[in-house]
């Protein structure tokens, strides 16, 4: 069998070790390839001298199964890391609220909901209309003139002046902008209860009025 084969033998087996953390016999490993090149070039027949280009495909072959384990061994220690350091993320938003994208929002029993809009600078007038679930307009909220991230609130209460009931409800920004129309992406706020790691999505924030939120979804941590 020549080291070609004893190579491709060790590429078949994938870098695996065996269940006892020894090496197994299918395995080629830097010292095991510098013995067997050498003893093959002592023993080679000096009237049928080992091809150089033969030679240094051998070396090239094993390089690349050796490069490829050393490659997956450390992405599996950066995986790790990564793992590690977003757990420390999740557990350093727990209990504060965040800022993200959303038309939805859940209002309680008692109390109200926040939020922001990025208000753009030519716009004369913005009103955040508060719609229930059958789409009636429960409330207008008009934002005084500003300009960037301008946070506001509904406390809960529809324009009769009674408490609106607890439920779903859809906010809505308008802005008039030159003299037209223009409907604003809302950010709601939510208090992040606990979170998730996901193996496909990363860290998985669970707020207690918006569901499950994505950490690249915040835009701000209050």
């Amino acid at each position: 069998m020549s080291i070609a084969d004893i190579i491709n033998g060790t590429q078949g087996a994938n870098g695996a070790s065996g269940a006892n953390g020894k090496k197994p016999k299918d395995q080629l490993g830097q010292a095991e390839f510098l013995e067997l090149m050498i003893a093959q070039l002592k023993n080679q027949d000096p009237f049928k001298a080992m091809d150089p280009s033969q030679f240094l495909g051998q070396l090239a072959q094993f390089g690349t199964v050796s490069g490829i384990q050393e490659m997956q061994n450390a992405f599996g220690t950066l995986s790790e890391s990564m793992r590690a350091s977003q757990v420390l993320d999740g557990a350093t938003m727990v209990g504060r609220e965040v800022l993200v994208a959303s038309e939805e929002v859940s209002l309680g029993a008692e109390g109200g909901v926040r939020g922001a809009v990025d208000i753009p600078r030519e716009t004369s007038e913005l009103q955040i209309k508060v719609t229930d679930s059958s789409g009636q307009l429960v409330r207008t909220i008009t934002l005084p003139d500003a300009e960037g991230l301008t946070e506001f609130e509904w406390d809960g209460v529809a324009v009769d002046g009674e408490r609106a009931p607890a439920g779903e409800y859809t906010l809505e920004a308008i802005a008039n902008i030159g003299g037209e129309s223009y409907s604003l992406e809302t950010l709601m706020a939510s208090r992040v209860g606990s979170v998730t790691i996901d193996g496909a999505r990363g860290l998985i924030l669970n707020t207690t009025t918006l569901g499950e939120r994505a950490l690249s979804d915040v835009r701000r941590v209050m």
